[in-house]
């Protein structure tokens, strides 16, 4: 069954969770179909296969969506800041030249996560906007620099 994007319209193949055109979340009704693999690399450099639910058991988590080959791959955030950037020290390290190296950081405030963009040359968006500050909600996508990435909070 084809799925139609509720964003553009697009008609994607039986299976995509994500449109093929404009990169929208496709509707999904409840316990149909598959979902994205979700994984971290451990101390070795090693994939590790993750559920969703144990990324997030601890606080929320960001999931590469696409591009750099890292699909799938989560960032479980269980402190109350996480920077994002080029520098191989952040806590979300994206390694390319679209993104900055002191890109954003991924704060919490008050019950609420925030994004707020560091001054970045490429800017930082959610839900396509530009933004310079925005309370995150789950399901929201974070673009940094060629990174999609999700929002999930318990």
């Amino acid at each position: 069954m084809a799925l139609h994007c509720t964003e553009c319209g697009f008609v994607n193949a039986e299976g995509a969770n994500y449109c093929q055109r404009c990169g929208a979340l496709l509707p999904r009704e409840q316990g149909s179909g598959p979902v994205t693999a979700t994984y971290r690399i451990d101390e070795t450099g090693e994939l590790v296969p993750v559920e969703l639910d144990e990324v997030t058991a601890h606080g929320p988590a960001l999931v590469i969506r696409a591009g750099g080959g890292r699909v799938g791959e989560s960032f479980g955030l269980e402190q109350e800041r996480a920077r994002i950037g080029r520098r191989p020290d952040s806590d979300v390290f994206l390694d390319d030249v679209t993104v900055s190296r002191d890109h954003a950081l991924l704060i919490r405030r008050g019950d609420d996560w925030y994004l707020d963009d560091l001054g970045s040359l490429n800017g930082t968006y959610v839900n396509r906007t530009r933004i310079e500050s925005q309370r995150l909600q789950e399901g929201d996508e974070v673009q940094i620099g060629k990174y999609k990435l999700t929002f999930h909070v318990r």
